[in-house]
């Protein structure tokens, strides 16, 4: 099967996403289907951790035939006024494990994927030109990596240079779920979390609100009611830890955190 995976910061049923679809379409061979992903307007971090999970699965996880098309591009990168509606620049990168990407370079779109990408190029395309870019602009150069012409490929970058991809923070929110769990960017071997015990109550601060938890080995492995902290179901090899209320929303508990909001964790004084 093949498949392009849209990540982006507006989704079906928005009037701008159906006019990308039908652009992205025009330009794609017969065969391919689309599915998309949704982050909040501007969040370069969850699109980033939803372009590894996708990108990074196990070849039973995924299609032979994947594409990742991914944009959020808030352009951050320049504060001033912007000539001609320019915006961060679009690159193509390669997985190790085959996966072609074609992804708006901004803030920490690559930054999941660190030590993960065999190329980084930059691509021989409009930075400007139009507000809506991903229709307007971006659309080709993924029908061209579905059918094989890579062309565009103006310069190889070095996917391990701070400055072209930033390390993403440690220890903060990075995406919430649709049943509000919130996966943070605390990972198995963090020393943050290494130290944890099955069972034991920590208290986590997210947002201004403290609320006690569970140290636990799964989301389900607490009682109704309780709030969890443990390995999630993202990160692969390594799991990303997150906040689970039984029966509940964790993201409601803690007043519906944003993307990016530190996750502190500490032990109750009776328990130290």
């Amino acid at each position: 099967m093949n498949l392009v995976q849209i990540v982006a910061d507006y989704g079906p049923g928005d009037l701008a996403f159906s006019e990308m679809i039908n652009a992205l379409t025009a330009h794609l061979p017969s065969g391919y289907m689309l599915t998309s992903t949704t982050l909040s307007s501007f969040d370069t971090l969850g699109t980033g951790f939803c372009v590894a999970q996708l990108g990074l699965g196990s070849s039973s996880q995924r299609p032979k035939g994947l594409i990742i098309y991914a944009n959020c591009a808030p352009r951050k990168d320049l504060t001033k006024e912007r000539e001609n509606n320019q915006g961060e620049k679009l690159v193509y990168a390669v997985l190790k494990n085959g996966v072609p990407i074609v992804i708006v370079n901004s803030g920490y779109s690559l930054s999941f994927l660190k030590g993960e990408i065999a190329e980084l190029w930059s691509v021989n395309v409009s930075r400007g030109g139009s507000q809506f870019r991903s229709r307007d602009i971006f659309p080709p150069v993924v029908g061209m990596v579905a059918n094989g012409d890579f062309s565009f490929k103006k310069e190889q970058l070095n996917p391990e240079d701070e400055s072209i991809v930033p390390n993403y923070p440690s220890g903060v929110v990075v995406y919430r779920d649709s049943f509000k769990n919130l996966k943070t960017t605390f990972r198995d071997g963090d020393p943050e979390v290494s130290s944890l015990k099955p069972g034991q109550q920590i208290d986590l601060t997210i947002n201004g609100v403290t609320r006690p938890a569970v140290v636990a080995t799964g989301n389900f492995n607490v009682r109704e009611g309780a709030t969890a902290f443990s390995p999630g179901s993202s990160g692969h090899e390594r799991r990303y830890w997150e906040v689970f209320l039984r029966g509940g929303e964790a993201s409601e508990l803690f007043n519906s955190p944003k993307p990016g909001t530190e996750v502190t964790i500490s032990t109750p004084l009776l328990f130290r």
